[in-house]
């Protein structure tokens, strides 16, 4: 038996009893005649005590010992002179009987500890290495926790969950598919799987009406903190059911989860906001509402003064920083430097400070009286020790740079705290979204999702001002999830086709199935998908989904650990009829 106990497990009330420990060597120190040993495993710490003049043959295994050897103990349960407060097995200790090396380890490249000296690239090449630590360890139990919350909660409600294909039909919408080549069908691909959606909806087309999955999804797309090419799902779908349906179970889903895993209870339903109000107050179809500093537009206000970044602009808006008047020079400076930075694009800063004895100074004053400032500061909400902050320019991109002026004044300002958690349902979304260099419409979401009634005869007359049946779940600034209600039937699907610009044949080649498939009783059905990485990185705390996925790829879609992707020998790219240039892959 290599243990009797783990690490983590024993207390005041073991003392005297015979163990068995295995693990990893934490630390060694010799002090004086005593040899103190930290061994670990998953479950925690515990300390190994041995006698170096009284047991000269453990003293001599012990002298071997190096970081990370992997050891087996013997030894009696005692109660600890000098306790530590900060492990649970603080107050024992094991006298050893035994020891003995089950495995040596080379030197680890970094620190297997808590704060660790391993940046993020030597980490993620020895992830087997960095998996040791505890802030890793305990967003992986966190996630496994959340899973068994999340396959419980809808197994109590009556969904079933089922697979789906992983070699599917690759359909060229939205992001870039990952395809496969098959061997028995020469020159032809499989695609790996966006989302589940098609065959989510085929479910409710056979009647099991209530579907999930945590899944398995696969985009080739540019990546980011909250992006890996391959990434976790929370898949569902309901048949027979409206958008009030589907939002009323996942908020109770997600109200559910807060309570059980964070012991969080969110009172009252969440708050709802149309997709337009979103971009036009926070200039983002995702705000953190945690805090407030809306958007204000001023361009009717701040015309026809001389000041052409103004008289110019077809956009004038700002926020309201509270308390912030008495910013410096200096900070002003770094602010505007933030703004300019060519991930946001602004041309500049506009500031007006509402001083604590109520003047105002602005850095337009030479166009704009003090009367004019105060107007705007009234506009604005703003009172005596605050700070207005303006930008101007095209709307789109005033708004989306205004958004990150927004957040980085929440973050200055300490009012995006991780402990508190605003919840929000946007909905109404565009269903399509035009696209200048193709000359078409692009579904927002994606070809299945179904327009607003009210909204159906604008497919004819003006497609861009269709909404969608589209609701997204955010909170704190993430998009947890996001879904609509289905186009169940054959005859607006086609239409929907056709305003994407897809021709009869090139629907049926793509989506044919889907649509034979609604010819044979499709209820009326939606549903919504969860990003489980975000979901869990949410609840853990930290800003990154690789850190709460066992085996992530870096920033450039690689897997640094096994040095993936690579190339394929030749060999294998024949039986797969494929000829690459023989320079860019040089097997």
């Amino acid at each position: 038996m290599y243990r009797t106990h783990t690490c983590g497990e024993l207390r005041i009330s073991d003392v005297n009893k015979q163990v068995t420990l295995s693990g990893w060597v934490q630390r060694v120190r010799n002090l004086g005649g005593m040899t103190f040993i930290d061994l670990r495993d998953r479950y925690g710490i515990t300390q190994l005590v041995l006698n170096t003049e009284t047991q000269p043959d453990l003293s001599r295994t012990a002298r071997e010992l190096g970081r990370e050897f992997v050891i087996q103990v013997v030894g009696s349960v005692a109660e600890r002179s000098s306790k530590n407060s900060k492990i649970p097995t603080g107050d024992v200790e094991i006298i050893l009987d035994k020891l003995n090396i089950l495995n040596k380890s080379a030197v680890p490249p970094f620190t297997i500890e808590d704060d660790t000296d391993g940046g993020d690239e030597l980490r993620m090449k020895y992830r087997y290495l960095d998996l040791r630590r505890n802030p890793v360890r305990r967003n992986l139990e966190l996630r496994h926790q959340m899973g068994i919350v999340i396959r419980n909660y809808l197994n109590e409600k009556g969904f079933l969950d089922i697979e789906t294909p992983v070699l599917i039909k690759s359909t060229p919408e939205g992001a870039r598919d990952f395809v496969v080549p098959s061997r028995v069908h020469a020159g032809q691909f499989y695609a790996l799987p966006q989302s589940p959606q098609v065959f989510k909806q085929l479910l409710m087309v056979a009647g099991y009406d209530r579907y999930f999955q945590i899944v398995k999804c696969f985009r080739d797309e540019d990546l980011r903190a909250d992006r890996q090419p391959e990434f976790t799902q929370i898949d569902c779908e309901m048949a027979f059911v409206e958008q009030e349906n589907i939002l009323n179970t996942f908020e109770g889903l997600t109200k559910h989860m807060f309570k059980t895993i964070r012991g969080v209870e969110i009172e009252g339903d969440f708050p709802r906001m149309s997709y337009a109000d979103a971009m036009e107050l926070y200039g983002s179809d995702k705000p953190d509402i945690r805090f407030g500093m809306k958007f204000i537009e001023l361009t009717d206000a701040v015309k026809g003064k001389g000041f052409k970044v103004f008289d110019d602009a077809e956009y004038v808006g700002g926020i309201c920083a509270e308390g912030c008047a008495a910013y410096s020079r200096k900070d002003i400076d770094a602010l505007t430097d933030f703004v300019k930075r060519p991930q946001i694009g602004a041309q500049g800063l506009i500031y007006v400070k509402y001083n604590t004895d109520g003047t105002l100074k602005s850095s337009v004053d030479k166009f704009f009286d003090e009367a004019e400032l105060k107007r705007w500061a009234e506009r604005m909400g703003a009172k005596e020790g605050d700070m207005l902050l303006i930008l101007a320019g095209v709307k789109t991109k005033t708004q989306n740079a205004l958004c990150e002026l927004r957040l980085e004044m929440g973050n200055r300002l300490g009012l995006r705290d991780k402990n508190v958690f605003a919840p929000l349902w946007v909905v109404d979304f565009p269903l399509l979204e035009w696209d200048a260099d193709t000359k078409r419409f692009y579904a927002m979401h994606h070809p299945f999702t179904s327009p607003l009634k009210a909204d159906v005869a604008l497919l004819d007359s003006d497609p861009g001002k269709v909404r969608a049946n589209a609701y997204d779940l955010v909170i704190n600034g993430v998009e947890l999830g996001g879904g609509s209600i289905r186009i169940h039937d054959d005859v607006l699907q086609r239409r929907m086709f056709e305003v994407l610009g897809f021709t009869d044949e090139e629907a049926q080649a793509q989506f044919g199935f889907l649509m034979n498939a609604f010819r044979y009783g499709a209820p009326p059905h939606g549903g919504i998908a969860f990003g489980f990485d975000r979901l869990v990185s949410l609840f853990a705390g930290v800003d990154s989904i690789r850190d709460v996925i066992a085996f992530p790829k870096n920033n450039a879609a690689r897997d640094v650990m096994i040095d993936s992707p690579s190339p394929i020998h030749l060999n294998q790219l024949e039986e797969l009829s494929i000829r690459l240039d023989v320079k860019n892959n040089p097997q």
